[in-house]
């Protein structure tokens, strides 16, 4: 079967949709902003028009597991916890650099088309569940963009916030102002992918700069917990001139957004070489030197020093020391201040009796 005939009848009419004329809709879910006629598609390939109705992806996971929230990346959002990911199929980009290119590029790319065997239908309720079960303290929608499937997730995170449970968008951010609003009520963090500060290269991914820029100011003023991160690809985004750029961006945004500059390795379609060391202890040292006070370096465990910990800005002491995903040593309070000096550390935090130190392990739906 194609992708697509597996992928239709797992939907449900959208809610982020305008109604136009002659059955046409316009799509709210991302800023591609499609226009999509009946027997249409939008540039996603999984939102669909069905005789006048945006028909948008439900009830299905394509992967899901219990891992540590640390691999999101998210350092400050309950560190050293557990979040059961899920994801979809799909993407509103075609990354040639995509390092989660099988489940992103499905509808895309031939090569891709066997991903839909990982289905599995699944109901929002089946989801907490699980989560619950395995000790799990937030339920996070990753692996592909989930803003293609935004009314899937706002099913889920509704239940999920219900059972005491945080939740978390792992995304692109190329996200309109009515898809954050719809999703604001029901979400905790929000970790946005800074590509690159080009909009040349956002557009040979297939979009554009500024809504992601925008998407990362809105999701700031709207209080939700934001983290940023930028893949640092040799000769595309790695430039001193580019580093600081984008530093500038997000502390002018606020010096207490964590900035992960994290290293690619060559997928996909593109052949860069792999991001050394090096690259990306040069690009922390710019985002600190710009004024941010988080800044990690990720992707490359026991070969970026301190930058995979989390130091105080005042007293220099190492809050948070980490080794890859885990962590091995943790000394904030639970009110959230550094446990030698008092000084008050941006994130969310939980009480020690809350927190796991574990890599995470993989989880399988059963059907």
């Amino acid at each position: 079967m194609k992708p697509v005939e597996v992928l239709d009848p797992l939907t449900r009419p959208a809610d982020l949709v305008e109604t136009l004329a002659d059955g046409a809709v316009r799509c709210k879910g991302c800023a591609h902003r499609c226009l999509i006629r009946p027997g249409q598609r939008g540039i996603c390939g999984v939102r669909y028009n069905r005789d006048g109705t945006l028909m948008v992806p439900h009830g299905y996971v394509a992967g899901v597991q219990v891992d540590p929230v640390e691999k999101k990346p998210l350092n400050h959002f309950l560190p050293g916890s557990e979040v059961l990911t899920f994801g979809m199929l799909g993407c509103n980009f075609h990354c040639s650099f995509c390092q989660n290119w099988f489940s992103s590029q499905t509808l895309r790319d031939p090569r891709a088309d066997s991903a839909v065997h990982a289905i599995k239908r699944v109901t929002a309720e089946k989801l907490v569940q699980y989560a619950l079960e395995n000790g799990a303290h937030a339920i996070a929608s990753s692996y592909n963009e989930p803003l293609i499937s935004t009314e899937w997730a706002v099913d889920i995170f509704k239940l999920a916030k219900a059972n005491g449970l945080k939740t978390a968008y792992v995304s692109n951010g190329y996200a309109t102002p009515e898809a954050l609003e719809y999703l604001a009520p029901w979400l905790d963090a929000y970790k946005v992918d800074l590509k690159s500060m080009r909009d040349s290269e956002y557009r040979k991914m297939g979009g554009t700069l500024q809504p992601v820029l925008d998407t990362i100011r809105r999701v700031k003023e709207m209080g939700l917990w934001l983290e940023v991160v930028t893949l640092v690809i040799p000769g595309m985004n790695d430039s001193n001139d580019e580093l600081w750029e984008a530093s500038r961006f997000l502390v002018s945004i606020s010096p207490d957004i964590p900035w992960h500059v994290t290293a690619y390795h060559p997928d996909y379609n593109e052949d860069a070489p792999p991001t050394p060391p090096e690259t990306l202890q040069r690009a922390a040292e710019i985002g600190q030197e710009a004024g941010l006070r988080y800044v990690y370096a990720g992707n490359l465990p026991g070969r970026v020093g301190s930058l995979e910990d989390t130091v105080c800005p005042h007293c220099g002491k190492k809050l948070i020391l980490r080794s890859g995903f885990y962590v091995r040593g943790y000394h904030i309070t639970d009110d959230g201040k550094c446990e030698y000096c008092h000084q008050p550390i941006a994130g969310v935090w939980e009480a020690a009796e809350n927190r796991r130190k574990s890599a995470g392990f993989p989880y399988r739906i059963s059907t």
